[in-house]
């Protein structure tokens, strides 16, 4: 059987494992006060005192290139060692933003309901108008959850109670780019450092055939996350950036004027694909996978899906991901907020079964429940090889992956995204060194969290128009004038700059821990 291999992870003692099986089993059974709510949920039911399993419906994304079918072993695993049964709804990343809302605007929500964004309008006036259950008093009784770091359980509170179980992420590794080594090395390039130095290589490998197959076929960029570029200028994690105790728009700055020059350059020089703005998030990976792109933008392992794809026509295939780009402001690169979206529970599910849910979630951050969902079965998805666990093909068959089981029970761990099933340990380790390198310069978004009502009305409506006009700018459609009159128009906009003070007062509040 060929084998891939994957990240190493700690073994869990057979006695442990033991133990905890046996309170998994032991727990259960429905109607408890909150303060009992680990010991009864623990199990989620009963595995083998003949209790009926616990139905749970869930609604999630994925980005393995397949959803878990429902029949998959490690749902099934699941189901046996928490007393459940599992009705998982797996969404592409496609069309993730577009099913959440309806499934929101609907009030038809599964028992666990995933939002890709903690701001999210829809979500926000539905917490507030008492649509999904408070677990404020309830968490402190799930130990593997509240392992969480807390300034994560801090910013994903609203109103100052959790609504939420965020879908914990590390916080470094985030989306960013990555550039094909091996194309470097056929132009005899260096790895790029500056903006400039950037644009210069993207130029490169659209024009002078870095994969020296004589055809002008090749792009130095998929388009995707193009803001990184803006925020390069900017030195700022998205639209928020802090200067002096205070938040400040970056659209409204300089450095998103300059940022678009940049890239209404490259799109003229046909350094990213015409079409770029209507990409859907599997079309910038199939780019990559195609042989078509030099950089693309992901997590540090999610670049790997594309890089192993490529593999097997191209031994020599590398994308290697950026540990920072230099800008007029010095070096950048973003922190993830240590969150990914968010999991809520409906107040329409009984609190019973809430409590059940929270004891699924629970047994999924967990050693054991984390180390089924990103490697599943030992014998069948991997086996351990001088300490290195190595995945077999039935893993890759089986989507099982931090991608699609690991992103429903989650633990927090800062490599992470430093390992892809199938990945080499060598690259692994060199992922390590990027992630441990961005930890020393990282930029966090200091507004995640943040609340402001004026946003949750209009912010959509704000954000669609700023996109559509960077997009036009960006190709030609409009001048750079044009966005000049657009940052004045929004300066003058009463219930655009209410927003800045909104978001400012909780920035404040923040800061002085109200």
């Amino acid at each position: 059987m060929k084998k891939v291999t994957l990240r190493g992870g700690r073994p869990l003692h057979a006695a442990a494992a033991f133990l905890l099986c046996g309170t998994l089993l032991a727990a259960c059974s429905g109607g408890k006060t909150p303060s009992s709510g680990a010991s009864d949920a623990s199990g989620a039911s009963g595995g083998d005192n003949g209790a009926k399993p616990v139905e749970i419906s869930i609604m999630t994304e994925f980005s393995t290139p397949e959803p878990p079918a429902a029949d998959n072993p490690v749902t099934k695993e699941f189901e046996k060692r928490t007393g459940t049964k599992l009705d998982i709804t797996w969404v592409s990343p496609n069309s993730w933003s577009d099913k959440q809302n309806v499934v929101l605007a609907s009030g038809d929500m599964p028992d666990l309901m995933k939002v890709s964004d903690m701001t999210n309008p829809q979500m926000l006036q539905l917490v507030r108008q008492g649509a999904f259950w408070d677990l404020t008093p309830y968490l402190k009784d799930y130990p593997n959850l509240m392992s969480y770091p807390k300034e994560i359980w801090d910013k994903t509170k609203i109103d100052g109670k959790n609504y939420i179980i965020p879908s914990v992420r590390p916080l470094e590794g985030a989306s960013y780019f990555a550039i094909r080594k091996d194309w470097l090395d056929n132009l005899h390039l260096k790895m790029p450092e500056t903006l400039d130095d950037f644009y210069n290589v993207l130029k490169a490998f659209t024009q002078d055939d870095p994969d020296k197959d004589g055809k002008n076929d090749t792009y130095g960029y998929t388009g995707k996350g193009y803001n990184e570029i803006i925020n390069v200028f900017n030195e700022s994690n998205g639209k928020w950036k802090a200067v002096d105790g205070k938040l400040v728009d970056t659209d409204l700055e300089p450095g998103t004027r300059d940022g678009l020059l940049w890239l209404r350059r490259a799109f003229a020089d046909k350094l990213m694909p015409e079409d770029f703005a209507l990409m859907k998030t599997t079309q910038f990976e199939d780019m990559a996978k195609a042989n078509q792109a030099g950089v693309q933008v992901d997590t540090v392992e999610g670049v790997w899906r594309a890089n192993a794809e490529l593999l097997k026509t191209i031994p020599n295939a590398d994308f290697l991901p950026f540990t920072s780009l230099t800008g007029p402001n010095g070096q950048y690169v973003p922190q993830n907020s240590g969150v990914t979206g968010v999991y809520l529970i409906p107040k329409k599910v009984p609190e019973a079964k809430m409590i059940k849910v929270l004891a699924l979630m629970d047994y999924g951050a967990s050693e054991e429940g984390f180390q089924l969902a990103c490697y599943g079965i030992e014998g069948v998805h991997f086996t351990v090889v001088d300490g290195f666990k190595t995945a077999t093909e039935q893993a890759v068959k089986d989507s099982v992956s931090q991608s699609s089981f690991g992103k429903i029970f989650e633990r927090y761990d800062k490599y992470l995204w430093a390992y892809h099933t199938g990945m080499p340990k060598n690259v692994f380790e060199r992922n390590k060194t990027i992630i441990d390198a961005r930890s020393k310069i990282s930029t966090p978004d200091p507004s995640y969290g943040l609340i402001s009502d004026t946003n949750i009305r209009l912010g959509a409506d704000y954000r669609k128009k700023i996109d559509d006009m960077k997009v036009k700018v960006i190709m030609g459609k409009e001048p750079i004038e044009a966005w000049d009159a657009f940052v004045k128009q929004l300066k003058a906009d009463p219930d655009y700059m209410k927003i800045a003070d909104e978001m400012n007062k909780a920035y404040q509040d923040r800061l002085n821990g109200k």
